[in-house]
């Protein structure tokens, strides 16, 4: 359903609003590199500082620029059940394809809750969910078991998994079935976690490098293991420094030197990177090619 390389786009801001005309911008540029879907309202959108108003008019320029030309999957999360809903529903009346949706954060539920959660968006929308799985945000992870569960579900179609266990592959690829949709939450590990059965990588980097992180999901995806491996090398140091501070600090001022136009503001309590993960981004942006 979803493959091939989906960045988790930033959210431009100005002067502490949303800067529409830059996003369209962006939604363009990344469709114009390759990309194959588009996640607004992710981590790296800053949703945990967005209001629902404001979350749900992103999403509805996001699917209004696409145009059709690419899915978009929404980022619907939430630690509150009915909150999620409410993004999901907005979502699928906006004309999103799926919907993103990260273990609920802070609560810490257990598998039971899991499984009760999920239950009750898949009951109460028809929009698709992609499980997103990120202990290092939400403390909590999802068993294999427990996905194996929801994967019976018709509209629960896949995982982002960024739990950085790349034996979670194959784990989940025999318990939830081939056509499971398994996208990659980790650049660094894309690799491995392709070689294992995945088929995509929802990107921080693609922000930043889409036409090359497009040639690298096209080049796993194919077979193409020794063209992959170079994009790896070329790539590394930029995942890397994209993580050398609190993102999306650091993927936000790479993306502006990339492109001028675009400004690094992020919103507290986020801060500007540090001048070390300044210059990690800017060695790494010319490793790659791009600066």
């Amino acid at each position: 359903m979803f493959r091939g390389s989906i960045p988790a786009l930033v959210t431009p801001f100005r002067d502490e609003s949303f800067e529409e005309a830059g996003f369209r911008a962006l939604v363009d540029w990344q469709i114009a590199e390759g990309s194959t879907a588009l996640v607004p309202c992710g981590t790296t959108g800053e949703s945990a500082t967005m209001s629902i108003e404001e979350h749900n008019h992103v999403v509805s320029v996001c699917v209004e620029q696409a145009a059709g030309r690419v899915p978009v999957i929404a980022g619907c999360g939430s630690n509150d059940t009915k909150a999620a809903l409410e993004h999901m529903r907005h979502a699928e009346a906006a004309g999103a394809a799926a919907a993103l949706v990260v273990l609920p954060y802070y609560n810490r539920p257990n598998q039971a809750g899991l499984l009760a959660h999920y239950r009750y968006l898949a009951e109460h929308s028809s929009l698709p969910i992609i499980i997103y799985n990120v202990p290092s945000r939400t403390v909590t992870d999802i068993n294999v078991e427990t996905l194996a569960e929801l994967a019976k579900l018709p509209t629960i179609v896949g995982v982002k998994d960024a739990t950085g266990k790349l034996e979670r592959v194959s784990a989940q690829r025999l318990a939830c079935g081939e056509d499971f949709c398994q996208l990659s939450g980790n650049d660094d590990s894309a690799l491995g976690f392709m070689a294992m059965g995945g088929v995509g990588c929802i990107s921080v980097t693609a922000n930043v490098a889409p036409g090359l992180c497009a040639q690298f999901q096209q080049a796993c995806l194919d077979g193409r293991w020794a063209d992959a491996l170079a994009l790896q090398d070329r790539l590394f140091p930029l995942h890397a420094a994209l993580f050398s501070d609190a993102s999306p600090g650091p993927v936000k001022y790479a993306l502006s030197r990339l492109k001028p136009e675009y400004r690094p503001d992020v919103r507290l309590p986020m801060t500007q990177p540090s001048p070390q993960s300044r210059a990690a981004v800017d060695a790494a942006l010319a490793h790659a090619g791009l600066a």
